[in-house]
């Protein structure tokens, strides 16, 4: 039964759960120096349906390129040192919304909560919010996998982006499938079109505004580990977890700055709480 002050309740103004006021921020315009004067030190293509992994030392840029078609990537990100510290999309998400694009940054897992990376420049900066409420570069979604297609449809789909990172990082590092896909963790999806149904507020995808050249670039604010996978969903018009969906390879170029062009950086400390969590 709905109550006699139902409107009113409704009618409550929303509070922001983090404002970022006192947020650390990056250093846009050191950032910004930096990149013109860079190098590359690696190239890696990411081939369809399936996962490549990179290095990328702090102080070092990288840079995500559709090169062949619109073509969505899921991302993992660990410290290259200890792979217990990795990506944590959903406090990314709390801190700078369901989307992220230049500015915004990728922030590690507790108790580590510092910035892994921060997003230098985006080719689709200017796609911003659509009439369905869609916007590029998603930290909603966590990667298809191959126990929801088993849920939902049945059977053993293996080139879905949980297994291709699991794959990836487990030949990488040398280490078992299973010891592997512990370390796996939710993504920041690159170059996705998505939002949610205002009727239903239901997760969507739409067709990727990616082409050939679009590119999202990133800063390395500590030493990392990335695996890139190629969805099967290619550029997630119509399903994911799919042989049907054209797919195209997409290229990672890790990028060193001239020396000196960081002057004054360094690389961020972990988060200084105390960890005796009030004993």
């Amino acid at each position: 039964m709905t109550p006699d002050d139902a409107a009113a309740r409704r009618a409550v103004k929303p509070v922001i759960c983090y404002p970022t006021q006192t947020l650390p921020q990056p250093d846009m315009a050191l950032y910004t120096a930096a990149r013109q004067g860079l190098t590359t030190v690696d190239q890696v293509i990411v081939p369809p349906r399936d996962a490549a992994s990179f290095h990328v030392p702090a102080g070092h840029f990288f840079r995500i390129t559709s090169i062949e078609g619109p073509q969505v990537g899921d991302l993992n990100l660990w410290n290259f040192n200890d792979l217990s510290e990795r990506f944590y999309s959903g406090k990314t998400r709390a801190l700078h919304g369901t989307h992220l694009t230049t500015g915004h940054r990728m922030w590690s897992c507790l108790p580590y909560l510092r910035p892994m990376a921060t997003i230098t420049h985006d080719t689709l900066g200017w796609y911003g919010t659509d009439e369905h409420g869609g916007r590029v570069h998603d930290v909603i979604g966590t990667r298809c996998d191959p126990y929801t297609h088993n849920l939902l449809a049945g059977g053993q789909y293996h080139q879905c982006c949980h297994s291709n990172l699991t794959r990836e990082l487990a030949g990488a590092r040398g280490m078992a499938l299973e010891v592997a896909e512990g370390h796996v963790h939710d993504v920041l999806n690159v170059f996705m079109c998505t939002g949610f149904t205002r009727d239903t507020g239901q997760y969507f995808m739409k067709a990727s505004p990616v082409r050939p050249g679009g590119h999202i670039e990133f800063f390395a604010e500590i030493n990392l580990l990335g695996v890139l996978s190629a969805c099967p969903g290619g550029d997630c018009s119509s399903e994911h977890s799919s042989d049907a969906a054209p797919c195209y390879p997409l290229e990672v170029t890790v990028l060193r700055p001239e020396e000196n062009a960081l002057s004054g950086w360094s690389a961020p400390q972990i988060n200084g709480y105390d960890r005796t969590h009030g004993v």
